[in-house]
């Protein structure tokens, strides 16, 4: 998909930019594969805020996206490619041969018309889905699962794809997107190619409207708060933080900061983090 960039109208107009969703089908959502989403506007079962920033927005229902692609030998058609407000990717809408819809991931490439399927013999074609133990060394994967059966987990996002880099005693090395070098069980399902909308990360907002109507409200900077609400408040005048580093509003380190478990059992699987440690 491309960018549609406005022309300089407003101030705002000037700065924005939106994907072009003319290679969309022009159709409703399936309304068996709809779901209700509930806005917690960030707050927990006492009402209290444990996400900050959040609330409002437009409302969406969520779309059941079939991540386990368990449906095995079965061919499916897709019949649309749709936008899903949950999720930076596009979606297909697919129907089996015995009838059954799902929505799945749309890789780029994927067409109205085209033909999927998933299963140990299925053919290397953008879209089909086979477990890691049939598919070659080499090949551009998504939609990975990280322990079978579990359903994708890995490479799910717009233009997102990682490589199926070895295959040995029962492991699958891969390179993740964020340039992890990860093992998983060969077992595990993925899907053929790159996950589309590849020019998701080049939308500019614009403006602050846009991010009201995705569920994002203001955020305030912590130095221009007062010192019992902020490490970073008060001061006369344009203060500096006062700290070797900026911190949360809670005091811990805000940039650069480990926030994973430093003894994590599935560190053992982790051939390579992606800071390249």
């Amino acid at each position: 998909m491309a960018i549609k960039v406005y022309k300089p109208t407003t101030n705002a107009r000037r700065n924005m930019s939106v994907t072009d969703y003319s290679g969309l089908s022009k159709v409703a959502p399936e309304k068996s594969l709809l779901a209700p989403v509930k806005k917690n506007s960030g707050r927990n079962s006492y009402g209290r805020i444990t996400v900050r920033h959040r609330g409002g927005g437009n409302r969406r229902k969520y779309r059941i996206i079939d991540f386990k692609r368990q449906k095995f030998d079965v061919p499916a058609k897709v019949l649309t490619l749709e936008y899903d407000p949950n999720r930076s990717a596009f979606i297909a809408l697919v129907q089996y041969e015995d009838g059954e819809k799902a929505y799945i991931i749309a890789p780029q490439g994927l067409k109205v018309g085209d033909t999927v399927v998933s299963g140990k013999d299925a053919d290397i074609k953008v879209g089909n889905a086979l477990p890691l133990s049939s598919i070659p060394t080499g090949t551009f994967i998504h939609n990975v699962e990280l322990y079978p059966g579990r359903g994708a987990q890995l490479a799910r996002a717009a233009g997102n794809m990682a490589q199926l880099m070895a295959k040995e005693n029962g492991m699958a090395l891969l390179r993740l997107p964020s340039g992890e070098l990860r093992n998983v069980p060969d077992a595990c399902m993925a899907t053929i190619g790159q996950v589309g909308n590849t020019d998701h990360e080049n939308v500019k907002i614009g403006k602050a409207g846009r991010k009201r109507n995705m569920g994002w409200r203001p955020t305030v900077r912590g130095s221009v708060m007062n010192p019992n609400d902020h490490p970073h408040g008060g001061g006369e005048g344009k203060s500096p933080v006062g700290r070797p580093g900026p911190v949360t509003p809670w005091g811990k380190p805000a940039l650069g900061y480990k926030t994973r478990k430093t003894h994590n059992r599935s560190d053992k699987f982790i051939v390579k983090r992606r800071n390249g440690k």
